[in-house]
Formats: structure tokens, C-alpha cells, sequence
């Protein structure tokens, strides 16, 4: 197992900055296991900077769990996250949540790249050629079976299988729904916020995205010019990132209104589940969205049990991997919530668009109000990029969970040694 601490300088362009992250440095905390044969898997969890060295320390405080062990298919990693989430010391400083969690992400994920590279399959094909009884065995379905057991998640899965194969060829053939991000970060000016709004919509984007929280004058004027330069017709959703407390939230949200947003993302605090279930009901029709800092399946299910969201926001590497997030999109599918996966970050639109495109194909069975965040940063860096056209997350074809990141841009950004960072003033 290699560990290496990846870092890119993206607060230099203010790329990623929001109300509560004024200036990011998009990083990875980014792990290779390498097994017999030559394979090898790669993964990662997602920082903004500051502080992914101990994500690192925390994945090398795992390894014990993984160097050794015998990875080859679902059954295998089912025991692999469950040895990793279940270690009861290191629990005790989640339990389930923070960098422990974070490090178990990036391992977990790292063992569903080196299956499904084994596979020959990209992950999103790979998961859709299980079945449903491999699916529900890679569950942990502790604290869950309130909201939904085993027997209700095979039955949704198993009513899925009819039509799949003609899913998959459709995913194939058009890919998934986007949305885009890129206009949106609260440090562009106004201008740079309508150009890549206009050119947004061009590029056949029915959906975009911006940044609030800071000041309200300066969100009602860049909104205004937003709407004003795409019309009435796309969607603006808004994220504060966390900004708000509840009254807050429905003040802010209520000057807002006049622009039409289609969500607003993180009103408060994502610990907060009862604040999210009373700013969705004073705000209404306004829609409420969140996930990319809910620690865990636990707290989604409790957000879905509450009737917290209208959107459920995945992320590839905040939970523990791919195993947490099969259980989040089966409850999404019980409470028939759409899932709309955050990807702001590096990689995490490579990574998050095989879990959206194996929920259409084995899963949800629909793409209806659902769409995947897009951010034009940092693909050149990964050998299998995120490519979206026409709007649409074209289908990844290469085998693996497409988190490989080329060797030079390892060697250039790895902290604090590499050359980006040495040389850096």
C-alpha cells in the first residue's frame, strides 16, 4: 500500500471558493494497493487542503487491515469494510465519522477499482452486473433495518432487473444528466459569473449552480445577473455550504426568491436534521438539498426518515466508498428521494458518476430530477477524465472506478515535496 499526500493550488484562481471555504486547495489523500500480479487499485478521499496529511496518517493507520488480505469480488469487500468501519478502537474516534471514515473511503474505494480492473469492467458495469443478493450482502445494514431491511432492499432490487440491460445500453448510448458548478464560485466578479453562465446553457447545460452565503446584496445582484443571462427557463440552484442557522436560512432564502431557485444546498449545519426538515417547510416551494458532509448512512437515513431533503447529495469519498453509498441510494430509493450527487473536487466527478449511472441501472430505474454536479477543474490530471457533452456525463468505458491519477501529476503535486510545492513562494 502507498499513501501520498496530493495537492493542487487552486486557491490561487479562487476555483472551489465558497461562503465557508473562501480558499480551497483541492486535494487527495490518495492511496495505491498494489497486489500480486502487477494489479493495482486506486482511491482516494477528497480535502480542501490543510490537514490531508492527516487523512494520509489516518490511511496508513488502517493498513494493517488491508496489506495482506485477499480481495476478489463482493464478498470480499463486504469484509473489507466491515474490518475497516467495525475496528473497535479506532471506532472510538468516530464512531463512523471523520477521518477515520474519510480514510476508510479511500481504501474501500481503492479495492472496488483493483475488482472491477480485474473485472475488465468500469465500476458503474461492474455493479450492475451483480446480484441483487451481492449487492444487499455488501450492506452493512446495522442501525438500518428500521427504515429499511435486507428483504425490502432485495425486493427493490429484484424489481429492477427487468429492463436493465436496456438501462445499461441507454447509459451507454447517452450518458447521464449534468449540472455545472463552474459559473458559480463566489470569488469570480460578476462578469466572469454571466460568461460562463451563457456559455453553460451553449454547451447544452439545463442546470446551474451558485454560490451564496456571504452577503446578501452580493448574492441578489449576481443572481439577478445570472437569471438575467440565462433566462427563465434553466435551473439556478443556490448552495450556502453550510452558512446559516434556521431563521437565517429562511430570511436569506426568502430575498432570493424572486430568482427562482431550484434548491438551495446546505441552508445550515449538516448534523442538523430537524433544522433541515423546518427550513424545507417554511421555504417550500423552494427545494432543499444536501449530502456531501453528511457523515453517514445512519444520518441519511434519518434525513430521508424526517422528511429533511427534495435531493440527496452523494459523494464518492465523504462516506465510507462504495459500500456506504449502495446503502444510501437503496434508502433513497424506499423513501423515493432523487439522488443528485455532489462532484465538486478533484475526482470526485470521476468517481461519483459510475454510482449515478449503476442507481439508473439497477436501482432507481430513473433519471427524472436527477442530474450530477460537474466542475471543470483538474481532469486533466486523471487517466480516465470525467467527459461530459451536450450536458450529458458521457459512460465511462475504461476498467476500474476511473480514480488513477497520472504519474506525472503525483510526481509534480505530491506535498510537500513535489515540484508545485517546493518551488511554490
Amino acid at each position: 500500500m502507498d499513501v501520498l499526500d496530493v495537492r493542487f493550488p487552486t486557491s490561487q484562481s479562487l476555483d472551489g471558493s465558497d461562503a465557508m471555504n473562501p480558499d480551497p486547495d483541492y486535494s487527495a489523500a490518495y492511496v495505491v494497493l498494489r497486489a500480486e500480479g502487477g494489479h493495482e487499485g486506486h482511491g482516494f478521499t477528497f480535502t480542501i487542503g490543510r490537514g490531508n496529511d492527516i487523512c494520509c496518517a489516518a490511511i496508513e493507520a488502517l493498513g494493517s487491515h488491508v496489506v495482506g488480505r485477499s480481495i476478489a469480488g463482493p464478498s470480499d469487500l463486504a469484509e473489507l469494510y466491515r474490518a475497516l468501519t467495525h475496528d473497535s478502537q479506532i471506532r472510538w474516534l468516530g464512531p463512523e465519522k471523520g477521518v477515520m471514515h474519510l480514510a476508510a473511503a479511500a481504501l474501500v474505494n481503492a479495492a472496488w477499482d483493483l475488482v472491477a480492473r480485474l473485472a475488465d469492467l468500469p465500476l458503474w458495469k461492474y455493479l450492475s452486473g451483480l446480484t441483487p443478493e451481492e449487492i444487499v450482502e455488501c450492506v452493512d445494514w446495522r442501525y438500518l433495518s428500521d427504515a429499511l431491511t435486507p428483504e425490502e432492499a432485495l425486493a427493490i432490487l429484484r424489481a429492477a432487473e427487468p429492463g436493465r440491460a436496456e438501462r445499461v445500453a441507454e447509459v451507454e448510448r447517452a450518458g447521464y444528466p449534468a449540472y455545472t458548478t463552474s459559473p458559480g464560485w463566489l470569488g469570480y466578479d460578476d462578469a466572469k459569473v454571466v460568461r460562463l453562465a451563457r456559455e453553460a446553457v451553449a454547451e447544452g447545460y439545463t442546470q446551474i449552480k451558485l454560490k451564496v452565503g456571504a452577503d446578501l446584496e452580493d448574492d441578489r445582484r449576481r443572481f439577478a445577473a445570472a437569471r438575467a443571462a440565462v433566462g427563465p427557463d434553466v435551473r439556478i440552484a443556490v448552495d450556502a455550504n453550510q452558512r446559516w442557522d434556521v431563521d437565517e436560512a429562511e430570511r436569506w432564502m426568502t430575498a432570493l426568491a424572486e430568482f427562482d431557485p431550484w434548491w438551495i444546498e446546505e441552508p445550515t449545519s449538516p448534523d442538523d436534521i430537524l433544522g433541515h426538515a423546518e427550513i424545507r417547510k417554511r421555504l417550500s416551494p423552494i427545494k432543499v438539498a444536501t449530502g456531501e458532509h453528511v457523515h453517514n448512512r445512519v444520518m441519511f437515513k434519518q434525513l430521508l426518515q424526517a422528511g429533511a431533503i427534495d435531493f440527496l447529495q452523494i459523494d464518492a469519498a465523504r462516506v465510507a466508498g462504495v459500500n456506504e453509498n449502495l446503502a444510501i441510494l437503496l434508502l433513497a430509493k424506499k423513501f423515493d428521494v432523487p439522488v443528485c450527487p455532489h462532484a465538486g473536487g478533484v475526482g470526485l466527478c470521476e468517481l461519483v458518476r459510475h454510482l449515478s449511472m449503476f442507481d439508473y441501472t439497477s436501482v432507481s430505474t430513473s433519471m427524472e430530477d436527477r442530474v450530477i454536479e460537474y466542475v471543470d477543474h483538474l481532469h486533466e490530471h486523471f487517466l480516465d477524465p470525467a467527459i461530459v457533452k451536450g450536458g450529458r456525463y458521457l459512460a465511462p468505458a475504461e476498467p476500474g472506478f476511473s480514480a488513477e491519477m497520472k504519474r506525472e501529476s503525483l510526481e509534480r503535486y505530491t506535498h510537500p515535496d513535489g515540484p508545485e510545492w517546493r518551488n511554490d513562494s
